[in-house]
């Protein structure tokens, strides 16, 4: 009889142990700078000049996206608690930096508002190939937005921005494979 009562009550506390973890999902998914918001956050909208940066890079380097003029440039904003920026990683990983390797484009991810030791151990411990910019005072965040994770900023060979995107679906990461895919046709 005490066997049966144990059974139930684990079985009990299981139920409601998953219950409190799919609860705790939908709250970090629900958090009002992680997932896909569309509003006035937007600081810069297509058609308008990339504001420059000097971003430092995992590695310690830096690099200043006025530089990177003459390339096309995925500038991505995003956190490692951020599930939707998650998903958006591992598709960069695996449709992004081999598939335009060799071309004039860059993949640009920046860690907002996270230390090194942080992304580097993420990107380290997701076996991630592509480098990453941190930006652990939000100072490039705020030349683009005021909040919301992930974002997109798809900027053309002469610096302007193309596309601009809010949150992470597939389809809508397609649709920025796509217009990467038009800037990198067009001479």
């Amino acid at each position: 009889m005490d066997y049966k009562r144990r059974k139930k009550k684990n079985a009990a506390s299981l139920w409601l142990m998953l219950a409190a973890i799919v609860a705790l999902g939908l709250l970090i998914w629900l958090l009002p700078s992680c997932g896909s918001r569309t509003d006035g956050t937007t600081l810069v909208r297509e058609g308008d000049a990339a504001p420059d940066f000097t971003v430092e890079m995992v590695d310690g380097r830096t690099l200043t996206l006025s530089e990177l003029e003459g390339r096309v440039v995925l500038l991505q904003f995003w956190a490692t608690w951020c599930p939707p920026c998650r998903a958006e990683l591992a598709r960069a990983e695996q449709e992004l930096v081999g598939r335009f390797a060799g071309q004039p484009f860059i993949y640009l991810p920046v860690s907002r508002g996270e230390e090194r030791a942080t992304v580097e151990a993420f990107l380290r411990g997701e076996g991630y190939r592509f480098a990453s910019g941190i930006d652990p005072d939000e100072m490039v965040y705020g030349l683009y937005a005021t909040d919301y994770i992930p974002r997109n900023f798809l900027i053309d060979r002469e610096g302007r921005i193309v596309r601009a995107t809010v949150g992470y679906t597939p389809a809508e990461f397609d649709e920025l494979v796509h217009a990467i895919e038009e800037e990198l046709d067009e001479q």
